[in-house]
């Protein structure tokens, strides 16, 4: 069972993109999913977490205020709107469930607490 990431692009800075994460085979619904992103060379950093039930949301001080995290559990399927990107946005993104956090009001932000990472979706982000 993985996460699939989908949605990524080439874009012109300044522009809007939406990533989408789709659970197949099996629902997390009761699980913070996380949406993570890394550049070559270096480790996945966090981006935005939203806890079991879409109430709570939380982001990398970077991409606040531009980012938007959202859940459809219907669909199991989490969001990432993506707006006024800029270069530094560029990177592969993935998203992964935290099993660790039954049911809880929050995120952790350390990738290691993450698993059933996908391929990941490329954004790339030019000035």
């Amino acid at each position: 069972v993985q996460l699939q990431a989908s949605g990524g692009g080439s874009v012109q800075a300044g522009d809007s993109l939406r990533l989408s994460c789709l659970a197949s085979g099996r629902s997390f619904n009761n699980f913070p999913i996380g949406w993570f992103r890394r550049i070559p060379g270096q480790e996945r950093e966090f981006v935005a977490g939203i806890v079991w039930n879409g109430r709570f949301s939380y982001y990398a001080d970077s991409v606040k205020g531009r980012f938007t995290i959202s859940r459809d559990t219907a669909s199991n399927t989490v969001y990432l709107q993506m707006n006024s990107v800029r270069p530094e946005d560029t990177a592969v993104y993935y998203c992964g469930v935290d099993q660790g956090m039954y049911q809880s009001v929050g995120v952790r932000r350390n990738a290691i607490d993450y698993n059933h990472w996908g391929q990941g979706t490329q954004v790339t982000v030019s000035s």
